[in-house]
């Protein structure tokens, strides 16, 4: 495919040239420029961020393994990094309607064992990563989002155009219309997560996801992941649950398979589960995971989610709690075999 295929309005541009472009500052992007100038203070790096603050796009609630870390900044507890709750304790369930019945130890799965692991906010881990970067030198543009990819004459990434500020809903232009401007990098470093718009562009032009690790060609599919962040009361909830395990616990990390999906997969094709993580500050995270392969045209990922609030596994460390905040994002699946090759002319795909 010619790199003539994607079209291109030609407009009159400001131009800005860097030596290392990263597109999405979350983990993956900010380790990335951190590295970056940790390997050489003098390369010019600079980080592009369509939310209005870095954090702003990412879900609160995640288990993180802390090798990356340790290799990128070895004294990270020293310096603050919001790592502060170890995962103590992970139980793995599976759900009939009204019961939950425990994995023992010896059969939980081995992806699901956390163990010297760490349960983050994974917003503040973002945030305390780019005061990194910006420390080491590193330019980080908060609102800015990278909406056109830039071609060079060998049909090589050379950069991204970004999106023009101040249009009203036709697309005209306000008061406030600022152009966007087009940067030019030696190397675009592409973070955007999962299905980001300039990665399957990407993914297309380059046929990335063809010759992949092996012959078979096992397609990429996704997952479609709920979250919800939860005050709990510690007080009242002790109190409603009469002092059972029903209060919050910091560091217990559970995973749920079956119900409600086992009662929906005959009849609508669907699979996925849940998990509830229990940060510090009396605060839980809890989500629900719905594979995106499911055929029946009215399974609704979300209504599901709240069925599986319901049981009562789950719905004691939710009373007298409270939402604070919630939110949705597509997730990749299906393995590493399922991955497209990650570089191509001018630039890689991370994250």
């Amino acid at each position: 495919m010619s790199h003539d295929t994607i079209p291109r309005e030609t407009v009159n541009r400001e131009r800005l040239d860097v030596d290392v472009l990263i597109i999405g500052a979350g983990p993956a992007g900010l380790a990335t420029a951190c590295r970056l100038k940790q390997l050489n203070p003098d390369t010019h790096v600079m980080v592009l961020e369509k939310g209005s603050e870095v954090g702003a796009h990412i879900l609160s609630g995640a288990i993180m393994q802390p090798t990356a870390m340790n290799e990128l900044f070895p004294d990270w507890q020293a310096m603050g990094a919001p790592l502060n709750t170890p995962v103590v304790t992970d139980e793995v369930y599976y759900f009939t309607e009204k019961r939950g019945f425990k994995f023992p130890k010896l059969f939980e799965p081995k992806l699901l064992r956390n163990h010297g692991n760490y349960i983050v906010s994974l917003g503040n881990v973002c945030r305390w990563l780019a005061e990194q970067a910006e420390g080491l030198g590193v330019e980080i543009y908060p609102g800015f989002a990278a909406s056109e990819l830039l071609f060079g004459d060998e049909g090589q990434i050379t950069g991204v155009v970004t999106g023009d500020m101040g249009l009203d809903a036709d697309g005209q232009q306000k008061d406030s219309y600022m152009q966007g401007m087009e940067i030019y990098a030696n190397y675009t470093v592409f973070s955007e997560g999962c299905r980001g718009h300039l990665g399957k562009q990407l993914i297309a032009h380059y046929q990335l996801d063809e010759g992949r690790f092996n012959e078979k060609k096992d397609p990429q599919h996704y997952g479609l992941g709920i979250k919800e962040l939860w005050q709990i009361d510690p007080v009242l909830n002790e109190e409603l649950n009469k002092g059972t395990s029903g209060q919050h616990k910091a560091g217990l990390v559970l995973h749920t398979a079956g119900w409600p999906v086992s009662e929906t997969l005959a009849k609508e094709k669907a699979g996925g589960g849940g998990f509830l993580y229990h940060l510090e500050n009396n605060q839980i995270s809890l989500g629900f995971i719905s594979e995106l392969a499911y055929q029946h045209p009215f399974y609704d990922p979300y209504q599901e989610m709240q069925r599986w609030k319901t049981h009562p596994t789950i719905a004691k460390f939710l009373k007298g709690g409270k939402r604070i905040s919630y939110g949705a994002r597509a997730i990749a699946k299906g393995g590493l075999q399922s991955l497209p090759n990650m570089h191509f002319p001018g630039g890689l795909l991370i994250g």
